[in-house]
Parts: C-alpha cells; sequence; structure tokens
C-alpha cells in the first residue's frame, strides 16, 4: 500500500463533501478578488517597479532581515507607512497570514488573554494556536460579549494583558467591527486593541488609511494593514508603538526565520501608498458600485444593502452553493464558492466582492444568471 494512501482517502472524503479544494484559472468578469480599487494592474505601480529595477534595486533579498535582507528600500516603507498611517512605527512582513500569526503567536505574554471575534481570519486562530497566553473566542460583532469575557478572566484572577483581536471588515461577511467601543473597553481594562485592516485599507478612512485611522499612533492599538488586497500589491504593514516593533524583531519567529520580501515589492508597496492616499475618485467609484449593488442585486434577493465591497450570499449547503458557482463560471462570471472550515458550518456561500475590474453593466448582467443558478440549484 502507497505510504499515501491515507491522503488519498482524505481527499476522496473532501470530494464527497464538496470541500474539496482544486486552483482555478483567472477566468470571467471579476467578482472574486480583492483588488477592489483595480490598483493591482496600476500602471503607477509598476512604473515604480520598472525603475527601481533600472537602477539596480535586486528581485531578492538574500536573507532574512537580520541577516543581509534588510534593504533600503524595507527600511524606507516603513518610515513612510508609519508617517502615512499616523504610527510610531511600522514593520513589514511577507504575508497578511505570517504578519497576523507571528503578532499574536509573540505579543501576548503568558498570563495575558486574547479575546477573538469569533469570525476572525484564520491567520489569528494559528497565532493563537502558538501563543502561551489564554485565549477564546466572543460572539462575532458583540462588543458586550468582549468585555463580559475579559471581566470572567478578571473575576477569576486573571492580572495580565487582555488583547482584543478583530478585523475591521470582515473578509466572508462584509460588516463592519464596532471600534470604538472596542477600544473604550481596552481603554477600561488595560489592554490592547488588535484591528486587521486587511479588507478596510484603501477602501475606507481618509486617503485610504483604514477604519482604526481615528486611533492609530494610540500606545495601546497594534494594526495590520495587508498590502495585497486594496493596495494591489503583496505583503502587510504592522504599525503601532516602537516598541511592538522592536519585540516582534528580537521574538516573532515568523519575521527572524523568514527570508525577506523582495525590495521590489517594498518599492512597489511605497508606491500603493502614494496611489490610496490620492484615490478619492476610486473609492468614490467603488462606493457607486455598492449602492447599485444593494439596490439591482440585493434587494430582490432579500439580502441587506452592503457596508463595504463584500456581498455574502449564504446558501447554507456547500453542494448548492458550489453547483451555483460553477454555473455562474460557466457563464462567465468569476463567483467562487466558500465552504467550511473557512466559513462556519451550514454558512457556505458565494462571495461577490465589488471591484473596480467590473461595471455597475457587469453587475446587472450578473443578475439574472445569478437567480437562475440559485433557480436551477434549489
Amino acid at each position: 500500500m502507497s505510504p499515501l494512501a491515507s491522503l488519498s482517502r482524505r481527499l476522496s472524503a473532501l470530494e464527497g463533501r464538496s470541500r474539496r479544494r482544486v486552483l482555478s484559472a483567472r477566468e470571467g468578469v471579476d467578482f472574486a478578488s480583492n483588488d477592489y480599487l483595480g490598483l493591482a494592474s496600476d500602471p503607477a505601480i509598476a512604473i515604480a517597479i520598472a525603475e527601481a529595477a533600472a537602477r539596480g534595486v535586486p528581485a531578492g533579498s538574500g536573507g532574512s532581515r537580520l541577516l543581509r535582507g534588510n534593504a533600503p528600500e524595507h527600511e524606507a516603507l516603513e518610515e513612510k507607512a508609519a508617517r502615512f498611517f499616523g504610527a510610531e512605527a511600522a514593520l513589514f512582513f511577507g504575508s497578511g497570514f505570517s504578519a497576523n500569526a507571528a503578532l499574536l503567536a509573540t505579543l501576548p505574554q503568558p498570563g495575558d488573554l486574547i479575546v477573538a471575534d469569533d469570525l476572525i481570519h484564520a491567520s489569528v486562530h494559528e497565532g493563537m494556536r502558538l501563543t502561551r497566553a489564554a485565549h477564546v473566542l466572543a460572539k462575532h460583532g458583540d462588543a458586550a460579549a468582549v468585555e463580559d469575557a475579559i471581566v470572567q478572566w478578571r473575576s477569576g484572577g486573571g492580572k495580565g494583558t487582555p488583547w482584543i483581536a478583530v478585523e475591521s471588515v470582515y473578509s466572508m461577511d462584509g460588516d463592519i467591527a464596532p471600534l470604538a467601543e472596542l477600544l473604550a473597553i481596552a481603554d477600561r481594562h488595560e489592554g490592547v486593541l488588535v484591528v486587521d485592516e486587511a479588507h478596510g485599507t484603501g477602501v475606507f478612512g481618509p486617503g485610504g488609511r483604514g477604519l482604526a485611522a481615528p486611533f492609530e499612533g494610540r500606545e495601546n492599538v497594534i494594526v495590520l494593514h495587508t498590502c495585497g488586497k486594496a493596495m494591489g500589491t503583496e505583503g502587510a504593514l504592522i504599525t503601532g508603538p516602537a516598541i511592538v516593533k522592536d519585540y516582534l524583531v528580537n521574538k516573532a519567529r515568523g519575521f527572524i526565520f523568514s527570508t525577506s520580501p523582495s525590495p521590489l515589492i517594498a518599492v512597489a508597496v511605497s508606491a500603493a501608498i502614494d496611489r490610496i492616499e490620492q484615490a478619492d475618485d476610486l473609492r468614490a467609484d467603488l462606493d457607486v458600485l455598492r449602492v447599485h449593488a444593494g439596490r439591482v442585486l440585493c434587494a430582490p434577493l432579500g439580502l441587506p444593502e452592503p457596508v463595504s465591497p463584500i456581498v455574502p450570499i449564504i446558501l447554507g449547503s456547500d453542494k448548492r452553493t458550489m453547483a451555483a458557482a460553477a454555473a455562474l463560471q460557466a457563464a462567465g462570471f468569476d463567483i467562487r464558492g466558500i465552504r467550511p472550515p473557512t466559513v462556519p458550518s451550514g454558512t457556505a456561500r458565494l462571495r461577490v466582492t465589488l471591484t473596480l475590474n467590473a461595471t455597475a453593466a457587469d453587475i446587472d448582467a450578473l443578475v439574472p444568471v445569478l437567480q437562475q443558478a440559485l433557480e436551477a440549484n434549489p
């Protein structure tokens, strides 16, 4: 028997439950990416990369940041990002997943408590899996539940620091966290608020600084800005107090032992910061699409008007979700099915994302095809 036979059996089991994942091509109208402002193919960012390469900036970093991989472009980006987002310091990671995992695995200490929203990114769950602190999940979007968890922990003898971990805009539901309430809770309990702005940076806030912009610079606020979504590039920036950066550089294994991102990517992210700062017109265009989708797409399905570019159409059944997604893709609309464990059991969904890679006319064309796909797969 093959030593890998058990893997084949597990894959077959996933197939039988409509949960086997496969890689598929980028085809059809983009209703699947997180390229909200259409900056992934932005000429200004491409020119910045080309000019940097022409003046000798290398594609590879050659090592971790603590060895020879610390390029001037990394440091320039971090200084610029700290100024732009209003934080004391910034640290660049190769991906949002690695940044979130490193942050939650490293900063909370034994005796501390992490309270995370129960729909938070998998990368935060990974960090909590590795942390030495206690950790609990709070009901999604419920600030009172977060405070209750902290109060219960304190009443049981908890004396460390509570860390509150949330997304500003939730990636699979598109709703928005009550950040002001959560920061007030952190203040009352001498805690730290950690905000994952993966789907907020570029789309919300002054100059695209995100929904946490009013709170950046506080000593008890740490923010993760993903660069591979609305910013159109790659990587992630953790912004916050300088001591947070210093501690991560010294203790975060995901940072210490990773080859640093390409200096050319650091150049690209720097150019992307310039683009999102001057992209009020793009944000306005995206908001027009959001309102239009609320009227012609959501209302006929009995869904509320979206508050972000993320529109979940929850179907429940994994099989129905994937059949509907396949029908939409065959009709030329790139919409993907999202199944557990990415979302809770029984909430499989079509995740429609609104980006400037699609138009109002594309949304109009999608609506009858979507309705037909849902009717054909009851």
